[in-house]
């Protein structure tokens, strides 16, 4: 029994590993559908969602039934919990990339990108999917350290959104207030997705250590010490 408890933990383990690579791709090839104007690309990330979220419902699933039947206690009510947190995260990641592509379908034949923002969004849209590789293999790994480098990376995306909104901002802009509307819209989509990978890699430093990573964080004071 205790056998199969611990093997039902390591599938829903692999569950997310799967859905953050899922979303991981699916804001990759968002990106390519928006800045090509690719209408066939952005169907398939549309419909691909459907199956982030039945992974999501199948693991809140088994999750929910492991609490009822097994009671666990300590360091396993802590994966099943944290599981749960981070299931959230992933399938909310997964609606950031469709929210991306339905903007391609949206302004099909052209993009919703000036040509001289693509460098930009495409750099953001790389970034994105950086970091969900990396925390899906922080959820593989459990590695504390890298779990923790994931903030520090995200300090790039808040870079690039406000180069963005100085882009938006300028006096020369001249691509009328529908394009800003939808640039402004981009640039939160991506901002959300890398905060979702950060977050799902602080629910690992948790789930690992019984500790908030704002904790592990937090400069030490040297009056303190």
């Amino acid at each position: 029994m205790r056998d199969a408890y611990h093997e039902e933990l390591d599938s829903i383990g692999e569950g997310l590993v799967e859905m953050a690579r899922l979303v991981g791709s699916a804001i990759g090839r968002a990106t390519t559908a928006m800045l090509d104007a690719d209408l066939k690309l952005a169907e398939t990330v549309i419909a691909a969602d459907q199956k982030v979220d039945d992974l999501q419902h199948d693991l809140e699933a088994r999750a929910i039934a492991l609490l009822a039947r097994q009671q666990p206690v300590a360091t396993d009510l802590r994966i099943v919990v944290t599981s749960l947190r981070m299931s959230a995260d992933l399938e909310r990641s997964g609606d950031l990339a469709q929210h991306v592509a339905k903007l391609a379908r949206l302004r099909f034949p052209n993009s919703a990108v000036p040509r001289d923002l693509h460098a930009t969004i495409l750099e953001m849209g790389q970034l994105a999917q950086r970091l969900m590789a990396k925390a899906a293999e922080v959820i593989i790994t459990k590695d504390v350290d890298l779990a923790l480098q994931l903030e520090t990376d995200d300090d790039e995306m808040d870079l690039l959104h406000r180069t963005l909104f100085q882009h938006l901002i300028d006096d020369r802009w001249k691509h009328g207030i529908e394009t800003a509307v939808d640039v402004t819209l981009l640039g939160r989509y991506y901002e959300r997705f890398a905060d979702h990978a950060v977050s799902v890699a602080k629910r690992v430093v948790y789930l690992v250590t019984g500790e908030h990573a704002d904790e592990l964080q937090a400069p030490v004071n040297p009056d303190e010490a």
